[in-house]
C-alpha cells in the first residue's frame, strides 16, 4: 500500500476524482438536510456538537424484493498507531463477502465498534486481480491490514461503493439501482482512526464491520457509481494567530511529513486547477464528462467547516442545487437521497463551494491546544477538506 495516494483524474462526471475522504467524530446523529433533498433548516455547527458520540445504534430497514443481508468485518481487533508524529492512521483491511454469483450492493449499514476513534470508513470494490494484489500487500505488512492514507494504494482504479461518516445510519440506494458486484469481488475497508485528544486510559482497539444489503444480480437494476467534487482549502491563521506553521510553505511541508509526498502533490494540483485566493471561502468547477442522474449527495468538511454547497451550472438559467448546507454540522454528514434527482449532461459544470472558520481552532476542545497554522487540504482531523460526494447513475 502506498501511503497517502491522492489521485486527480476524470471520472464519469468529469469531476476531479480524489479517492479519499477523511471524516471524524461521532456516532450516528440526524441526517443533514440539503435543500434539494428535503425541506427544513440544518442543525447549527455549534462547537459543542463537533465530535460528539451520542445517539442510539442504527437499525436496518426491512429488506426489499431480491435483497439479502451479508455481514463483513475485520478479521481481528486492531489497535491503531498514528505514524510520523501525527494523530491519524488510515488502515485498510481486505474483506470477503463470499460472492459466488453476480449481485448488486443496494445499501450499507456501517457499525463502528469503537466510535471514540473510528472517524470514517470507505469500502472499495476490487476485481479478482486487485484482490490478489491486496492479499499480497496484506501478507507483506505486519499485523492485519496496511496503512493507507488516500485510497487503497492498489494499482488501477478501485470503485468506491459505500462509506460512512458521522451522522450516517443505513444508506439505501434508490429502488431499481445498485453497485455491481461480480462473483469473487472483494472489498477493501478503509478506516480512518483519529487519536487526537484521547485520554491516556482510552480504549483504542477496534473491530468494526458493515452489514451489506445485496440484491441478486439477475434483478433488473441499473448500475451506480460514486462521484466526487473537490475544492482547495487555503485558510490563513486566525486573527492574532502566530507561529511557524502560519507560513503556508511550512504548513504544506508538515502535511507532507505526516501523510507523504502525494499529499503535497494533491495540494499543489488543487492550487493549479482551481486558482484559489487565500481566505475562508473556496470553490472549484469541473465539467461533466457524460450524461446521467445524481440520486444521493452529501458534503464533507472537518472541524472548521461552516457551510458547503454543490451546484450544477451555477449562475446560469439551468442552475440546480444538489447540496446546500448553510450551517454545517460536523456530526451530521449522512448521504441524503435527493427529493428530485438532478440530471446532468456532457458540458454541464459541477461546482463545490466551502467556507471554513479559522477562529474555531481556538474554540473546539479537539483543536484548542494545537498551534496556529495555515490550513490546507489534508487527511488529518486537524486538517481540512472540501468534498461533495454524489451517487450517480450513468445514462444508458
Amino acid at each position: 500500500m502506498r501511503a497517502m495516494r491522492s489521485v486527480l483524474g476524470s471520472t464519469a462526471l468529469g469531476i476531479t476524482a480524489v479517492l479519499l475522504v477523511a471524516a471524524c467524530g461521532g456516532t450516528p446523529a440526524p441526517a443533514p438536510e440539503p435543500v434539494a433533498a428535503q425541506p427544513g433548516a440544518p442543525q447549527p455547527a455549534a462547537p459543542s456538537l463537533h465530535g460528539s458520540h451520542s445517539g442510539p445504534p442504527p437499525v436496518a430497514s426491512p429488506l426489499r424484493e431480491h435483497e439479502r443481508f451479508v455481514d463483513i468485518t475485520m478479521p481481528r481487533s486492531y489497535k491503531p498507531a498514528a505514524p510520523h508524529g501525527g494523530t491519524d492512521e488510515y488502515r485498510c483491511f481486505l474483506v470477503d463477502p463470499g460472492l459466488t454469483t453476480p449481485a448488486f450492493l443496494t445499501g450499507s449499514l456501517f457499525r463502528p465498534q469503537n466510535a471514540a476513534i473510528v472517524h470514517h470508513a470507505i469500502f472499495y470494490r476490487l476485481n479478482p486481480d486487485q484482490a490478489g494484489d491486496a492479499e499480497t500487500l496484506d501478507a507483506q505488512t505486519p499485523g492485519d491490514g496496511w496503512t493507507c492514507f488516500g485510497d487503497t494504494g492498489l494499482s488501477g482504479q478501485t470503485a468506491w461503493v459505500a462509506h460512512w461518516a458521522p451522522g450516517a445510519a443505513e444508506t439505501l440506494m434508490p429502488a431499481g439501482f445498485g453497485f455491481e458486484m461480480a462473483p469473487g469481488s472483494k472489498l477493501v475497508m478503509q478506516v480512518h482512526y483519529n487519536l487526537l485528544g484521547l485520554d491516556a486510559q482510552a480504549e483504542t482497539a477496534d473491530r468494526s464491520g458493515m452489514q451489506m444489503r445485496l440484491a441478486d444480480g439477475t434483478a433488473p437494476l441499473r448500475p451506480l457509481e460514486t462521484e466526487l467534487a473537490v475544492a482547495p482549502i487555503e485558510l490563513p491563521c486566525e486573527p492574532g494567530g502566530t507561529g511557524p506553521l502560519c507560513d503556508r510553505a511550512a504548513a504544506v511541508a508538515d502535511v507532507e511529513k505526516r501523510f507523504g509526498p502525494q499529499s503535497r502533490g494533491f495540494v499543489e494540483q488543487l492550487q493549479q486547477r482551481c486558482n484559489p485566493v487565500p481566505g475562508p471561502t473556496q470553490h472549484c468547477d469541473r465539467p461533466v464528462g457524460r450524461p446521467g442522474t445524481i440520486h444521493l449527495a452529501g458534503g464533507h468538511m472537518h472541524l472548521l467547516g461552516r457551510s458547503i454547497k454543490v451546484e450544477v451550472n451555477p449562475g446560469t438559467p439551468q442552475a440546480q442545487t444538489v447540496v446546500d448546507v448553510p450551517e454545517y454540522n460536523f456530526d451530521n454528514q449522512a448521504l441524503t437521497p435527493l427529493a428530485k434527482p438532478v440530471a446532468v449532461d456532457r458540458g454541464d459544470t459541477i461546482r463545490v463551494t466551502c467556507t471554513h472558520d479559522a477562529t474555531l481552532r481556538k474554540k473546539l476542545p479537539q483543536l484548542k491546544t494545537l498551534p496556529s497554522r495555515y490550513v490546507v487540504w489534508g487527511e488529518g482531523t486537524s486538517d481540512e477538506m472540501c468534498l461533495g460526494v454524489m451517487v450517480f447513475a450513468p445514462k444508458v
